[in-house]
């Protein structure tokens, strides 16, 4: 007997790759590439302006990863700006997938959309931050 086909490839985890779930990942794809975003340009100036370049300087020789990501930041926010449009196009796609006939159910489903969303949008200003702090603001000083 086989299974109807429903865009799920066969042998993947159903309860993970579900329409109703996709939204979910998306979002969470998201806001991990735009934290990078945070972390790669707005926390040394936020550091530097609040008067803590010590800090800043002993951070960079613990976590050197952070001048990488500077260095790289249109690789980052291209990467960051591919899984917003991908995790956009999640929750579209999702926005109408049906929720569960079960009265706790489909509260549970709706309350995972509502959080889907917030995760998006704070992904977006997150990214949107970044990019003030990476591109706007050093073309103004």
């Amino acid at each position: 007997m086989t299974e109807p086909f429903d865009g799920i490839p066969q042998g993947a985890p159903r309860a993970l790759l579900a329409p109703a779930r996709q939204g979910l990942w998306g979002a969470g794809a998201a806001l991990l590439t735009s934290t990078g975003t945070l972390v790669c340009c707005v926390l040394p100036a936020v550091m530097v302006s609040l008067g803590a370049g010590a800090a800043l300087a002993g951070l960079v020789t613990a976590v050197p990863q952070i001048v990488w990501l500077s260095e790289r930041k249109g690789l980052l926010f291209g990467t960051a700006a591919a899984a917003l449009l991908l995790a956009g196009a999640l929750l579209w796609r999702a926005r109408s997938a049906p929720c569960p006939a079960d009265p706790a159910l489909a509260r549970a489903c709706g309350r995972l959309r509502r959080w889907s969303v917030g995760i998006y949008i704070a992904s977006v200003l997150a990214t949107l931050t970044g990019a003030l702090f990476a591109f706007v603001l050093p073309a103004l000083g």
